[in-house]
């Protein structure tokens, strides 16, 4: 999947415990009117997810899940909105997709639930596929690397063979080095350091640091709380600028005014550097 500038990937959490603005937009029309929001503001794709999946978080039921995810996904794909379901189950991806979602976002690149590589084959829809070693509850318990980078390019790899063995077409698979997951804040630093390395791989890569306890270091300025996550936006923002111009596919964030922008002057800049190289390449011809 292909864009010509970074995609922004709004997020919108229908759960009661997200840990930046769980509770707020739990009700269906308060999830759509955020949507519209975030479109407004810029956001090219929007994110639904019905269930938390930061650190400590338990699993909700599908039955929850289903309830909350459904009619939002509906309604926004009924206004013409693409959406991207966040999802670890094939049961709530395939009812997102018959809803109008056109990606499914499975934080655990589909280690979570058997069925989900051959649904998203059968439906032949794009995916997003992130780096993952246990749930939320465990997740800490697994942050031991050889290499951080090296390990989680050989198990992205991985997943990525293990979707294509489903049958699922490459062209439909983005991949997402699951920051924060499973990983310390250096690991995290470290894996955003080596994004070319990871685009390597040769699949869009998604990038979501947005609000991140790691980057609650680079939040400590001014009149910031660190510790309070909405407090992390323009660090959030600086990272979506070093993604964009790493040439990452998207970025995944709360607030998507300052990823927009980032977006559209890294395209801008990757423009007038190619336009530099043509003058150049013209000029020694002669």
């Amino acid at each position: 999947m292909t864009a010509e500038r970074c995609q922004v990937m709004g997020i919108i959490n229908v759960t009661p415990d997200s840990f930046s603005d769980g509770g707020r937009f739990l009700e269906v029309d308060a999830a759509v009117r955020r949507g519209l929001e975030l479109v407004r503001d810029g956001a090219d794709i929007l994110d639904v997810g019905g269930e938390s999946t930061r650190p400590g978080a338990r699993r909700v039921s599908e039955a929850d899940e289903l309830a909350r995810v459904t009619p939002v996904v509906e309604a926004l794909a009924r206004g013409g909105v693409p959406v991207s379901v966040d999802t670890m189950r094939a049961s709530v991806a395939r009812r997102a997709v018959e809803a109008g979602a056109v990606i499914v976002n499975d934080v655990s690149g589909g280690l979570a639930d058997p069925e989900m590589l051959p649904f998203l084959a059968e439906a032949d829809v794009t995916c997003v596929l992130m780096h993952w070693r246990a749930h939320s509850t465990r997740m800490d318990d697994f942050c031991f690397y050889d290499s951080v980078v090296d390990d989680v390019r050989a198990e992205l790899r991985g997943r990525v063979e293990a979707a294509l063995d489903a049958g699922v077409r490459p062209e439909r698979i983005i991949l997402d080095p699951g920051l924060g997951f499973a990983k310390t804040a250096a690991q995290s630093w470290e894996l955003l350091s080596a994004l070319p390395a990871l685009r390597d791989l040769g699949f869009p890569l998604l990038v979501g640091a947005s609000r991140k306890r790691f980057l609650a270091e680079a939040a400590a300025y001014g009149r910031r709380q660190p510790d309070v996550p909405a407090d992390r936006d323009e660090a959030s923002d600086a990272v979506a600028a070093i993604a964009a111009a790493e040439g990452a596919w998207g970025v995944r964030v709360h607030s998507v005014s300052g990823a927009a922008a980032a977006s559209r002057v890294a395209a801008r800049l990757r423009g007038a550097t190619v336009a530099a190289e043509l003058v150049g390449a013209g000029a020694g011809r002669r």
